[in-house]
């Protein structure tokens, strides 16, 4: 049996984009510094990483689908924190920012993670941004970077 998996570590070629929502940036500032952490920890040449901010995680699709259309990258990393309040407002803005990254995830062959947090208040926030339950930044640019060696591996 043949097994295909990627692994954890860069050429140092890779160009990569980390695009990010603003809203709630006292989290997603934090994100943002695990994923760079990540990256330079596994390979990456800092000038090969770009910060692409946007007003909040429902444009992240929107932005994405753009980027991805000029092949310029060998992945995207999409990060974000969405925090339940007291209306539907979250559940309309996390749905349609998970489906939309998806969606434009699947129309291209270029890998890209979803480390967009949905979380019920702003503690489980912080707790996923660097305190108790690590930092989910991190882990999604250690997912990218997996999947850029796994698509490599697999020719794709």
């Amino acid at each position: 049996m043949n097994t295909f998996e990627g692994k954890i570590l860069l050429q140092g070629s890779e160009k990569i984009a980390i695009v990010c929502a603003r809203f709630n940036h006292i989290i997603s500032d934090r994100l943002i510094e695990g994923a760079k952490d990540s990256f330079l920890r596994h390979g990456g040449n800092e000038k090969n990483l770009d910060l692409i901010l946007v007003p909040g995680a429902y444009e992240i699709p929107f932005v994405l689908d753009r980027i991805l259309a000029t092949k310029k990258y060998s992945g995207i990393c999409t990060l974000g924190v969405i925090i339940r309040g007291g209306t539907p407002h979250f559940d309309y803005v996390s749905a349609e920012a998970t489906k939309g990254i998806a969606n434009a995830t699947l129309k291209y062959t270029t890998p890209v993670s979803f480390g967009v947090l949905t979380t019920d208040n702003v503690e489980q926030a912080i707790e996923r941004a660097g305190s108790k339950a690590g930092n989910k930044g991190f882990e999604a640019m250690n997912a990218l970077i997996e999947l850029i060696s796994l698509y490599q591996a697999l020719k794709i």
